[in-house]
């Protein structure tokens, strides 16, 4: 039998139990309100009738109203007849009185009244002895039956709450006693329990998982020994370090590489909360910071001032975090490979920035009438040249720009500066480029500003750069809104195009080095210009940001501080 269905019936039995005390108790003290209900109000009745007829009779010869006191009462005897022969008495009764109250004299009508009273009285007062035995045996009965059927009710109650706990405990205690076997590694143990039902199920199957248990303990313990030793050969070859956590932040292990760079022993701290070992240990405190994910750490290694990443990887078992590992791999090499480039780029900028610029005086000077008259075609030559020397011109410095950047070597010269000297320097700047194409540069007004703290030409030439890039990506006779907002510690400068705007997904990479968006015709450019600009921007505590639609144009501003 299933516990569940062990239970069901215990369940059920205590309620019937209950049901049929409640319904026996119920019936029988019904059955005595009724039997009590009706002496009352019908045999008691009758007889308190009797009695005020009988004080009537009496009082007839000296109260004018013994009559109508008489009579009132007879009538509500006559409602009341409930027993056998209690109907002939009350006619015979009503007969003799109706005699009585032609004659009040009548003394023989007065004995056979007094006859009918008592008659009427007795037959009441022996239904009251008849119902009283009737309601005494009907007690009797349910005293006798309650108490055998609680005694019997009683014995099997007790019995069930006697026995009743062992079907549960008994099992619950082997079950506890397997576990807690298993739990020690103990995976000989066996649970025997005799019950079909689901604890010898829970059993059998509890039997069969120590069975496979053992028998994995023995078959894989030396395997996975070797695989243990396998796996920490391979983390302690790898260049990178390696941390390992267990999900309470226990240190599990530490590779070599990780060794030298913390300056700890793997023996000595093993097992040990890693909190406590950050409490004195500066890069350990840095690695269990989780705003360090994915930043670069400077650690001084093979004497020298040395560069990591730190990435953390979660492991999971069944979707619950067991522990971290925590790498950091050396990128060393990637900075000296990028500090090279830099270095590089900005050599070369700087060493073509003097013979463009030559070459761009020299075209220049043949436009000069006085040099000699040209052609047509060699004017065109000669503007071309030009053009591709201003081109060139500008990706050098570009360049030279982005290695200030990418060095850290940005030259501020900060001070107070008028923001409508910027804003005129810019406009003034690509005034022609906008005149070529029909675009008219609409200024906000601009009167009463404060001046700003910042370098003139870095944000001049942030402001150059967005209303350069708002007159390529605009059509043509169209315009482009410029103008400067006040905020409460800062300017904002903004310009905004009604070209063909950035597609949303493109907006997080815009300001990313040598970034183009995808879909836009060639264009000459480096993808620098806003990577620069941000740069600049921030450098002097400022922010640059846009917004755009597609088909709607672009938005881009950057604020700076007020002098």
């Amino acid at each position: 039998m299933k516990l569940k269905t062990k239970l069901s019936l215990g369940m059920g039995f205590l309620f019937a139990v209950i049901l049929i005390f409640g319904i026996l108790g119920i019936f029988y003290i019904t059955r005595l309100k009724d039997d009590a209900t009706r002496i009352i109000e019908n045999n008691h009745e009758s007889l308190v009738y009797t009695n005020h007829m009988e004080r009537a009779l009496n009082s007839l010869q000296t109260s004018n109203n013994a009559l109508t006191e008489f009579e009132k009462y007879l009538k509500k005897q006559e409602k009341n007849i409930t027993e056998i022969g209690e109907k002939e008495q009350t006619e015979n009764l009503r007969r003799n009185f109706e005699l009585l109250k032609t004659d009040k004299q009548n003394g023989s009508t007065i004995l056979e009244i007094r006859t009918n009273l008592i008659a009427v009285s007795e037959i009441n007062q022996n239904a009251i002895l008849r119902k009283n035995e009737i309601a005494q045996h009907t007690a009797d009965n349910a005293i006798v039956l309650l108490t055998i059927l609680f005694t019997i009710l009683t014995l099997i109650t007790f019995s069930f709450v006697i026995n009743f706990p062992d079907i549960i405990s008994t099992p619950v205690r082997a079950l506890a006693e397997g576990i807690s076997a298993i739990a020690n590694k103990q995976y000989d143990e066996r649970i025997h329990i005799d019950q079909k039902d689901e604890f010898g199920d829970l059993a059998n199957a509890f039997n069969s998982m120590a069975e496979k248990l053992d028998a994995y303990e023995h078959s894989n313990l030396a395997r996975i020994t070797f695989e243990k030793s396998r796996i920490e050969t391979i983390i302690n070859q790898m260049k990178d370090g390696i941390v390992g956590l267990d999900e309470k932040r226990n240190i599990l292990f530490l590779n070599v590489v990780a060794e030298n760079l913390l300056g700890l022993k793997e023996k000595e701290i093993i097992g040990k909360y890693a909190p406590d070992i950050a409490l004195k240990n500066d890069l350990m405190r840095k690695l269990l910071l989780s705003e360090t994910d994915h930043k670069e750490l400077k650690i001084y290694a093979d004497n020298k001032e040395s560069y990591f990443n730190k990435d953390v990887f979660l492991v999971m078992n069944e979707d619950v975090i067991i522990g971290q590992v925590v790498v950091l791999r050396n990128i060393t090499p990637f900075h000296e490979l990028n500090e090279a480039k830099t270095n590089f780029i900005a050599t070369v900028s700087h060493e073509l920035k003097t013979p463009l610029a030559s070459i761009k005086m020299s075209a220049k000077l043949l436009t000069n009438e006085k040099v000699g008259e040209f052609n047509s075609d060699q004017k065109d030559l000669i503007h071309s040249i030009v053009e591709d020397a201003d081109r060139l011109l500008k990706i050098t410095g570009e360049l030279l720009n982005m290695s200030q950047v990418e060095t850290g070597n940005i030259q501020l010269k900060l001070q107070s500066v008028s923001p409508i000297e910027i804003v005129e320097n810019a406009v003034q700047t690509v005034l022609f480029q906008a005149q070529q194409k029909g675009i008219e540069i609409r200024l906000s007004s601009m009167e009463g500003l404060p001046n700003i703290y910042a370098d003139k030409e870095k944000a001049a030439w942030v402001l150059i750069n967005l209303l350069t890039n708002a007159i390529k990506y605009s059509y043509e006779n169209t315009k482009i809104d410029l103008g400067i907002i006040q905020q409460k510690k800062h300017l904002e400068f903004f310009v905004k195009d009604y070209g063909y705007g950035i597609e949303e997904k493109y907006l997080p990479k815009i300001f990313d080095r040598y970034f183009k968006v995808p879909g836009t015709h060639e264009r000459s450019g480096t993808g620098l210009g806003l990577a620069i600009s941000k740069e600049f921007i921030e450098a002097q505590q400022g922010c640059l940001t846009v917004s755009s639609n597609l088909g709607e144009g672009s938005r881009f501003s950057f604020s700076l501080p007020l002098f």
